[in-house]
């Protein structure tokens, strides 16, 4: 039985969420909390699996509550989040970065026409986000600053044009590492598909622009990807690399039940680009990516997979190492050294 704690101010949220996770037969609410302060009370109180966190409370909110918990009683953290608007969401981000492994949007109200699909994924994440092992973070005072090893890249032949990066469940805070250690002279453009909820994406992308010298946009249909600037998919929709090397949207059917799909997108990559190309792959559930990844290190491509010991989840990483799909296997601080590397070996 997985033991679950909600903190959430709003009465009546707090009793749907109940009502929602209560309804699976593995998972047991046994608390809840209205605020920060009561937050951490409730967790030394309960000692529970995981934790449902919202963000904007009064006295301590989900943000210092978050740092606090992973400080002191490290406890996997999913944010449930009802913002709407990019500035908040990219508030509600910044728990990633305090410790929280997943941020959700709140499921949809009894009724509702999504009702069933966003119950089911706040219960499948919270399952999935209570067996990862967490660890303690340390005040942010105490912090020593840590300058990763240069990887070892060896020589490639092929003038790298284009970085494909795909990333689901744990990616976020990865991808805003990957792109903090990038300068603004970064000679290639950056293209991204991130598994988020629909509606999170200008937040996400307004979060990752805060931490990056890359400019960091919402990828528009007919965009020429430039050096130096990182692109993200929309929503819902699909991103691909088309004639002219131009950025192409489509909404066609989803491939994995996603919608916008790393295949789409790295199979676009390794038929634009072949050789020319990096692929990196981050940690998920699932396997979405894996399978265009060895396509393109077939064609030619250098290709990047997260290591085991750092990903939240090791579904579609693991599923590349399965394929032989990877050139190389970095932890999330090695990866960017790798990209520079490699991009100026031109």
């Amino acid at each position: 039985m997985v033991r679950v704690l909600i903190v959430e101010d709003s009465p009546v949220i707090r009793e749907f969420l109940t009502y929602v996770l209560s309804a699976d037969e593995e998972l047991q609410v046994v608390g809840t909390a209205s605020d920060g302060e009561e937050a951490l009370r409730a967790v030394q109180r309960h000692r529970p699996d995981v934790i449902t966190m919202d963000i904007h409370m009064p006295k301590m909110d989900g943000l210092e509550a978050t740092r606090r918990i992973m400080e002191t009683q490290p406890t996997p953290i999913v944010v449930v989040s009802g913002s709407s608007t990019a500035k908040e969401v990219a508030i509600t981000f910044r728990a990633l970065e305090a410790g929280a492994l997943a941020v959700l949007a709140r499921p949809q109200g009894i009724g509702h026409a999504d009702y069933e699909a966003t119950a089911k994924e706040l219960v499948q994440t919270v399952k999935l986000m209570s067996e990862v092992k967490v660890v303690r973070r340390w005040p942010r005072r105490d912090r020593a600053l840590v300058v990763p090893a240069q990887p070892e890249i060896k020589k490639t032949a092929a003038s790298v044009q284009m970085v494909a990066i795909g990333g689901s469940t744990g990616a976020p805070t990865v991808i805003q590492t990957i792109l903090s250690g990038l300068s603004g002279d970064f000679p290639v453009p950056v293209l991204i598909v991130q598994h988020i909820a629909t509606g999170f994406v200008q937040g996400f992308v307004e979060w990752l622009a805060n931490t990056s010298s890359l400019p960091v946009s919402v990828a528009c249909d007919g965009d020429t990807p430039l050096p130096g600037r990182a692109y993200v998919a929309p929503d819902s929709m699909h991103m691909t690399v088309g004639p002219g090397s131009r950025i192409v949207l489509s909404a066609e059917t989803s491939v994995n039940s996603l919608r916008p799909s790393i295949s789409h997108l790295f199979r676009s990559v390794a038929q634009v680009f072949g050789g020319n190309a990096i692929g990196v792959l981050l940690t998920g559930m699932g396997r979405d990516g894996a399978e265009e990844l060895k396509l393109m290190k077939d064609r030619g491509a250098v290709t990047i997979v997260q290591d085991r010991e750092s990903s939240v989840v090791f579904g579609m990483p693991g599923e590349a190492l399965r394929l032989d799909a990877a050139t190389y296997v970095l932890p999330p601080e090695k990866i960017a050294p790798a990209l520079v590397s490699l991009a100026n070996k031109r």
